[in-house]
């Protein structure tokens, strides 16, 4: 099996199960979080929906600078303010992604990508190596997320198997 195909199923897998977190995240809550060191809930909520345009970034540019001399050039990070709103920059991360993915060689996949910081080399590995990596980052911020929907007494969505709110496995 191909590369492309691999990601491509799996982009399609993780859609899915991040739609199902992000259809459940309060409005009105995006300044909450459950700890002072804790990412605000609509920062994260925003990270969680808009993650896979990072493989079409991966695909489509050499390197990313996470702090580039000068600033930071991202500017802040702006809320979406409501479910609907993070749901749908969520289809269109994955639409962005998939289009990437079904345009590129599987050789091209395994052409060294960088992370920067500050102008220095922090990771350097093939661009598969990093869109799966992005998969797992994935798991682990939308796991964050069912977390604090439970705090804030939303239901949480079935991931990986039942949850108290959802049975569907």
């Amino acid at each position: 099996m191909q590369l492309t195909s691999l990601i491509l199923e799996q982009i399609d897998r993780e859609a899915e199960l991040t739609r199902r977190a992000l259809e459940q995240v309060p409005d009105n809550k995006n300044e909450w979080k459950p700890h002072p060191k804790s990412m605000p809930l609509g920062q994260l909520a925003h990270m969680v929906a808009t993650m896979p345009s990072w493989i079409s970034m991966i695909v489509k540019q050499d390197e990313l600078d996470i702090k580039p001399k000068g600033g930071s050039g991202n500017g802040a990070q702006r809320n979406l303010s409501s479910k609907q709103e993070l749901v749908k920059a969520h289809d269109k991360a994955v639409m962005d992604a998939k289009q990437a993915v079904s345009q590129v060689r599987d050789k091209d996949l395994q052409t060294s990508w960088r992370l920067l910081e500050g102008g220095k080399v922090a990771v350097e590995n093939p661009r598969y190596a990093f869109i799966m990596e992005n998969f797992a980052h994935l798991a682990h911020h939308r796991g964050q997320l069912t977390v604090y929907l439970r705090m804030n007494d939303a239901p949480v969505p079935a991931i990986y198997g039942p949850s108290a709110d959802d049975h569907r496995f």
